[in-house]
């Protein structure tokens, strides 16, 4: 079977922090893997003095720029089909809920459901995954560009299973499984653990993981990936994320041997399909399209 992944993310970055080592390995091992990001996330903070200008509120040219960081940690990752929701600026970040951003008519949050879907059940009935990744129904912390990516991505594929739906869009393919993307407690619990150790100060680091919205209980995971050979790879597609992300401090900084196995490893919550072996000794699917190849 030839091995067809895709998956939808809200923002550039997004899709390195929570699936770079997965969509690196993946593309090692022969599949294709396909990424849609939904916004140029025109609304994010820059971490870069000499590119303050760029920022929402002067320029307004950081998406535009983040065009470019996306290109280059696909590259990192060995990702040559990566797409925008619509095209270039078809949907804007929306910022958080009750600042000006989100009050924005053409910003994602607000756009219509059903097109923003038809855009994507183009692309799943042109690629024709197997597998689709995306967040959870909280968009795992509750920004409403992730949220609206999980609406819009099942949505999507659910509609590109119809065969009398629109026809123009190509012919019906049922997406076989469809994993959210988690962050385990214990792992959370572990990362901070690591960073007290290092004296690491900041408010994240003490922190109780019952607190942090995106922490996902454990028993909720049912699939690790395995990617602790594929660090290097999302480190560097990190870092080409410079405007977003720094690796010389905090949590990405991490050099020890438990920041590899805490960036090395990805997780996922299965939510439609059948969990198949073979299993770690945790119980949990140790490959995305297991039981779909026999």
């Amino acid at each position: 079977m030839s091995r067809r992944l895709l998956l939808v993310h809200a923002h550039p970055d997004d899709e390195t922090i929570g699936s770079g080592a997965t969509m690196a390995k993946y593309v090692a091992q022969g599949a294709q893997v396909t990424l849609v990001t939904c916004t140029l996330g025109e609304e994010g903070e820059i971490l870069v003095p000499e590119l303050a200008a760029l920022a929402s509120t002067h320029d307004d040219l950081l998406g535009e720029h983040r065009i470019g960081e996306l290109g280059n940690a696909m590259a990192q990752l060995g990702v040559t089909d990566w797409r925008l929701l619509g095209g270039p600026g078809t949907y804007r970040d929306s910022g958080m809920i009750g600042t000006p951003p989100n009050e924005r008519a053409d910003n994602f949050w607000r756009a219509d459901l059903l097109q923003a879907a038809n855009h994507l059940v183009g692309i799943i009935r042109e690629v024709r995954p197997q597998v689709l990744v995306t967040y959870d129904d909280f968009g795992g912390y509750g920004h409403p560009d992730h949220i609206q990516a999980h609406r819009v991505a099942m949505y999507a594929a659910s509609l590109a299973g119809v065969a009398s739906y629109q026809p123009d869009l190509g012919s019906a393919w049922n997406v076989k499984k469809i994993y959210w993307t988690a962050f385990p407690m214990s792992v959370i619990q572990a990362g901070m653990e690591a960073l007290a150790k290092a004296g690491d100060t900041t408010t994240f680091a003490s922190q109780d993981p019952q607190d942090i919205p995106f922490a996902c209980p454990d028993e909720f995971v049912t699939t690790v990936i395995d990617g602790t050979e594929f660090v290097e790879r999302k480190m560097a597609a990190l870092q080409a994320h410079a405007t977003q992300i720094s690796t010389d401090s905090g949590f990405f900084a991490l050099s020890n041997n438990l920041g590899a196995e805490v960036l090395g490893h990805e997780y996922y919550r299965l939510a439609k399909g059948e969990v198949a072996g073979p299993f770690d000794k945790d119980g949990r699917e140790i490959d995305l399209f297991a039981g779909l190849e026999a």
